[in-house]
């Protein structure tokens, strides 16, 4: 997704300690999202959920599906 988009998490396609910490740090299904940066090269992303700004490489983000909301 580009930079400002924001979107709803419907799921994550990843298992064990890794989903464990996403579930954690607030990507569950139904929370908001939104990108607010990429780095110059693209990896990591900053993404803005749960009021709290985290930064996630390609390898992560890419196991999180969702559907853009307002825009």
């Amino acid at each position: 997704m580009p930079e400002g988009v924001s979107a709803r998490i419907v799921r994550l396609d990843v298992e064990g300690t890794m989903r464990r910490r996403l579930l954690d740090l607030g990507f569950i299904p139904g929370a908001v999202i939104e990108v607010l940066r990429k780095s110059p090269l693209g990896d990591p992303t900053a993404f803005r959920v749960s009021h709290t700004t985290i930064a996630l490489r390609r390898e992560e983000s890419s196991k999180i599906f969702g559907e853009v909301i307002g825009g």
